[in-house]
Formats: structure tokens, sequence, C-alpha cells
């Protein structure tokens, strides 16, 4: 999975066609119990471009999408959001492929 590098770098994948955007941070164990899924989830779902977030590198970024709690996922199109599951709890694959397979 890509790893964020910059602010700018957000702005440009989120005017990509569909981008998936993770937004994780090293030091979160809910995050770590989902990493081993995510090469998977990416191979099922080709048609997203999955970018890894890192919380406390980008929380400006966080804050201005209202991400307070990780993992979380935010998915774009064309540049505006169609799908977010965000909260602080651990997730399944299978509630990720459910939001997933929920995008427009």
């Amino acid at each position: 999975m890509e790893k964020l590098q910059s602010v700018e770098q957000f702005e440009e994948l989120k005017v990509r066609e569909r981008t998936m955007f993770m937004f994780s941070a090293d030091w979160c164990p809910d995050c770590r119990v989902i990493e081993p899924i995510l090469p998977g989830l990416e191979a099922d779902y080709p048609e997203y471009e999955f970018v890894y977030v890192d919380r406390d590198e980008f929380i400006d970024v966080c804050q201005q999408l209202d991400v307070f709690g990780i993992p979380s996922f935010i998915a774009f199109h064309e540049g505006k959001e169609v799908g977010r599951f965000v909260s602080k709890d651990r997730k399944t694959r299978e509630e990720i492929e459910e939001f997933i397979n929920g995008l427009a």
C-alpha cells in the first residue's frame, strides 16, 4: 500500500478516479490487527488505489476530514467523498468489504 508523503499528494490522489485512504498509526493495536488483510483487499478491489495515511504525520488532514478514530477508511471518486468507515472500533475484513461493496 502506498504511503502518503505530503498534503499536496493527498490533494492529487483524492481527485483520481477511485482512491481509498486508510488512516492508521504505528502505535494503534487495532490497526495492526487488520494489517495482514490489507494486501488481499487491495487485490480484491483493484479499481481502488489504496493509500496509507499516518494519523500522526497528517493530523491536519485528519482534522479536516473529521477522522478522530483509527483505523478508518475514506473513499474518494474524482475529488468527491463517496463513503467513509470512520470509528475507533476494530474492523473485520467482512466489515471493510461490506463498506467497499456499498460504495457508489
